[in-house]
């Protein structure tokens, strides 16, 4: 029986920098493209990457997040709406991955990450850094996949099992917290904006660039260049290559956020969610938590005073949700990891995860 014991990383396995950047950020406008294109596609790749995560056993040290959640996913017979979504976002990354190896290959279990990352950005969310580096599984392993219930992030199964999935996962209710936080915001952005608003995000500024120097000496377009040029670049049947960038700032890289949200703002729905939740009129599960579904019940649940006092924090800064987003969301596609490879091994090997502690005192290591 092959092992299951790690994700292994080797950090040096794309080589050039500059390629590797240009691959990374290809891959994000890929699932940009498909989240404009269909926008309730957002929540599916982040699921994705969710559960590639929760798929290792911290007991057994098995499975872990390798990519195995792609076989998985497009090997159910689950005809749900839910399944039909993770399903056409695994489709996504295998292609934009086929497509890679033109030029410089990224692997499918960096692409989950990726993914992930990148559907936190489409809507506003913050910049998240993924460590690169996860190495094919082999075909053995694809056939034994990880007896972990893809419809943990349904809605379907009690709240109960979807807690016992982060906490066997070695994922603490702080960091549990910060990622079911953020697949709520990202369902609400989902459901509040109109079409409109996605596909308005997508329509870069056009000018036509002079000399070097002040913005003055910029040719100004005309509105039928404009139109000219939204044409050209409009997303439908577009099956052209787009090699991505890195000149501008971040969120002009890829045109403008979706709709109101913002780094600033990103905790906006946990501090709706805390205010309503701790209304004493109030009760888990009431209507006016309803809106925030299955993950405003846990997020608000009297019995978890540990989530609860974490969704009060994400409430009161967005930048103490935004940091530890970051950091959850690192933990968890890292769960299981063993680094090979020259110097990262030396380095790296045996090295305790950076983990989010249940008390105040920030980072502990696992």
């Amino acid at each position: 029986k092959p092992s299951n014991a790690q994700v292994f990383f080797d950090p040096a396995i794309y080589g050039d920098q500059e390629l590797r950047a240009s691959a990374v950020n290809t891959l994000k406008e890929a699932v940009r493209r498909t989240i404009l294109q269909d926008p309730q596609l957002a929540p599916a790749f982040y699921q994705l990457a969710i559960l590639d995560g929760l798929s290792f056993d911290v007991s057994s040290k098995e499975y872990g997040p390798d990519g195995r959640i792609i076989a998985a996913a497009l090997n159910s017979k689950d005809t749900s709406d839910y399944m039909k979504n993770l399903q056409k976002a695994s489709q996504t990354l295998i292609q934009a991955c086929t497509s890679l190896k033109k030029m410089t290959s990224i692997g499918i279990a960096d692409a989950v990450a990726l993914g992930g990352a990148a559907a936190v950005e489409s809507i506003g969310g913050p910049f998240l850094n993924v460590q690169l580096g996860r190495t094919e599984v082999s075909k053995a392993q694809l056939s034994n996949l990880s007896p972990l219930n893809l419809n943990v992030l349904s809605g379907t199964v009690d709240n109960k099992d979807v807690i016992s999935a982060f906490r066997r996962s070695g994922l603490t209710d702080r960091e549990m917290t910060a990622i079911l936080g953020t697949l709520m915001t990202i369902n609400k952005v989902q459901v509040t904006r109109s079409s409109d608003d996605w596909k308005q995000s997508m329509k870069p500024k056009f000018r036509e660039p002079g000399k070097m120097g002040r913005a003055s000496e910029f040719k100004r377009l005309s509105d039928e260049d404009i139109r000219e040029m939204e044409e050209e670049s409009t997303v439908e049947g577009d099956d052209g290559w787009y090699i991505a960038e890195s000149f501008g700032s971040r969120d002009e890289t890829f045109g403008a956020k979706v709709g109101d949200i913002s780094e600033k703002t990103f905790n906006a729905y946990m501090k709706e969610l805390y205010n309503k939740g701790n209304n004493k009129k109030n009760k888990a599960g009431s209507k006016d938590i309803g809106e925030y579904g299955w993950i405003g019940e846990i997020l608000t649940d009297k019995n978890n005073p540990n989530v609860e006092v974490w969704l009060g924090k994400y409430a009161g800064s967005y930048l103490n949700f935004n940091k530890d987003l970051l950091v959850a969301y690192n933990a968890m596609t890292q769960l299981g990891a063993e680094y090979t490879g020259g110097k990262y091994e030396n380095l790296l090997k045996d090295r305790k995860r950076k983990t989010l502690n249940d008390d105040d005192l920030g980072l502990k290591f696992m």
